[in-house]
């Protein structure tokens, strides 16, 4: 899920190498947790949350195959 979340996430931001995404997995859910620049934050998010709600949707699309609940945070 890292890699899915990185293919989107590189090409909005203005500097790809301050990327950081980590994964949390516990039994049934698996958080995702994404640092940008600060300055890059508001293209992730998006005009009232669009883009994060939009790549939460992908994720959870690919999260059926694996049957764990999947969750991205956005963190300043």
């Amino acid at each position: 899920m890292k890699e899915l979340v990185k293919a989107i996430v590189e090409p909005l931001v203005d500097k790809p190498s301050e990327i950081d995404i980590r994964e949390v997995e516990s039994e049934n859910n698996t958080v995702i947790e994404l640092r940008v620049n600060e300055g890059d934050l508001g293209k992730v998010i998006g005009k009232q949350g669009r883009t994060a709600k939009a790549i939460r949707t992908i994720l959870n699309a690919a999260s059926v195959k694996k049957g764990k609940r999947v969750l991205m945070e956005i963190i300043d």
